[in-house]
Order: C-alpha cells, then sequence, then structure tokens
C-alpha cells in the first residue's frame, strides 16, 4: 500500500513505534493494524436543521461511506474512533441510528472513544472506552498529560487546521500536528462539516493539501 500512495503517506516514528499519517484524514498504526480517525459529527446537519438553518444532510452518508472504504483498503485490525462521532444525541433519528448501529454490527472490530459530543448517543453494538492504552501509546478524544516522555498521547477534539499565505491568498487546511512539549499528536477532524483551530506556532504541523497529498512543514 505505501508503495502506490507515496504522496498520500507521511512517516512518522514515536520511540520506536512507526506511524503512517494519511491524506485521507486517518492514522495507521502498522504493527498493530490500528486505524485511527476522530471528530465525525455525524447528525451535524441534522442539528442545525433544528435550529433553524437549512443546511443538507448528505454529509453523513458520504462519511459513513468513507468509513466503509477506508476499512477495505486498510484492512485493519481494530478501527479505534477518538471521540465525537456523532454531534449531537438530539439530532440522533432513527435513521442515522439506524446506519451508525449497522456500521458497528457489520465490522465488530471497532472501538469509540467518548468524546464530549458523545455524552448520551448511546447505541447497540458500540463498545465505549474513555481512553485506551497500545504499545507506547495512549488514544483520547481530548488530550492528556501522560507525565512520561515515552507516551505519546493521540487524540482529538481540536480540529487542528494551518493557514498557508502566498503572496495575497490564504487558504485554511486540516493538519495533523504534534505538541511535541507535552507529547501529544492531534488528528485532523474526519466529517465533512466540521471547522477547525489554527494551531500553536510552536507545534509541527503536516498540511493535508488535497485528498491525495499531504505535506511536511519543515
Amino acid at each position: 500500500m505505501k508503495n502506490n500512495i507515496r504522496s498520500n503517506l507521511i512517516n512518522f516514528s514515536w520511540r520506536g513505534t512507526e506511524l503512517e499519517l494519511y491524506s485521507n484524514k486517518v492514522l495507521f498504526v502498522p504493527q498493530t493494524r490500528e486505524l485511527l480517525l476522530c471528530d465525525i459529527h455525524i447528525g451535524k446537519a441534522e442539528y442545525f436543521q433544528i435550529n433553524g438553518v437549512p443546511l443538507t444532510n448528505n454529509e453523513d452518508e458520504d462519511n459513513l461511506n468513507r468509513i466503509y472504504d477506508l476499512l477495505d483498503k486498510f484492512n485493519p485490525k481494530k478501527l479505534v474512533i477518538l471521540g465525537d462521532l456523532f454531534h449531537s444525541k438530539y439530532s440522533l433519528n432513527r435513521n442515522l441510528r439506524d446506519k451508525v448501529e449497522n456500521l458497528f454490527q457489520s465490522i465488530k472490530n471497532i472501538e469509540l472513544i467518548e468524546g464530549n459530543h458523545d455524552k448520551g448517543c448511546y447505541l447497540n453494538n458500540i463498545n465505549y472506552l474513555k481512553e485506551k492504552k497500545s504499545l507506547n501509546l495512549i488514544y483520547s478524544h481530548e488530550p492528556i498529560k501522560t507525565n512520561n516522555e515515552k507516551i505519546l498521547n493521540i487524540c482529538g477534539h481540536y480540529h487542528p487546521k494551518i493557514i498557508l499565505r502566498s503572496f495575497n491568498d490564504r487558504i485554511s487546511f486540516k493538519c495533523f500536528a504534534l505538541d511535541s512539549y507535552n507529547n501529544n499528536l492531534y488528528l485532523p477532524s474526519f466529517g465533512d462539516l466540521t471547522g477547525g483551530y489554527l494551531c500553536k506556532k510552536n507545534f509541527k504541523k503536516w498540511p493535508i493539501i488535497s485528498e491525495n497529498k499531504i505535506i511536511e512543514l519543515k
């Protein structure tokens, strides 16, 4: 897989653990064959509709289809969603509940690290966790302090982005971001309707330029 999509991939090593950062906004751990993504926010369009904003809800279908495609491509041993699979319990209608439950029922090897938006969204077939340890990694939704320089916390929640400038143009890109001071690696938000927060200047960043290209900033 690596040989076919090199422009889609950045290799990153943490204390001997190899990580692969992909332009489709997922992280893959080859040693454990875990596929990580975060912040899908299913039901966000419905939430806005409830509050009078006329958004279409095709994004939910698109996001779920992209997850199925990724499972086919990576064939992971485990899919770990680092929180905010859902946007709000108030927008989780029967149709969305059925689609998400079918995803978890058909795949079986999925774990959800509970995020702040997942509160109250309890569905069948979902294995909810507060955090998870794997190798010298800790998976969580919000960043945590490990107090151990050998441990990397991989998390979501902040929807990191960066603005790149060229002359008078400014373009915003989702990105992976590393806070090397606190040992936190932030994943980009997976969902189509998610916004983002600008990374701190001292973060190392890997902007996602397109669906087929990710770059490393020196």
